[in-house]
């Protein structure tokens, strides 16, 4: 299979609550808007909002965001009263992360990874 593009698709419980949360809260850049809906672009991929969901996200659903400095990331949006899930943190596997959630409880890590942690490992010096 030759994969050309992907995107995680969210059906919010209330579409212009995560609209203005993942446009003016994160600050997502918006790709394209349609008709019931809008794509951000999400460092590699996108996260289109689009339709109107009924249950809100399942338990097993998070959503990975890598940042350059995620204490400040951090700070920035527990000051705008974003959802705590967890403080930042250096995590076993060595990343640093905190924990929110968007205004429907989908998890969201933020994932600042280390200099010195293998990730960054050039391996074209293997």
């Amino acid at each position: 299979m030759e994969i050309l593009n992907s995107r995680l698709i969210l059906r919010p419980l209330d579409p212009e609550r995560s609209l203005r949360f993942y446009r003016d809260v994160l600050g997502l850049a918006i790709c394209r808007e349609f008709p019931g809906g809008t794509v951000f672009f999400l460092g590699q991929g996108f996260l289109e909002l689009s339709g109107q969901g009924e249950q809100g996200p399942g338990p097993d659903q998070v959503l990975w965001l890598q940042v350059r400095d995620v204490r400040t990331e951090f700070k920035q949006l527990r000051e705008q009263g974003v959802r705590v899930i967890a403080e930042p943190d250096r995590r076993p596997w060595g990343l640093d992360e905190a924990w929110i959630a968007d205004p429907d409880g989908m998890p969201i890590v933020l994932v600042e990874v280390p200099a010195d942690h293998p990730m960054r490992k050039d391996v074209r010096d293997l």
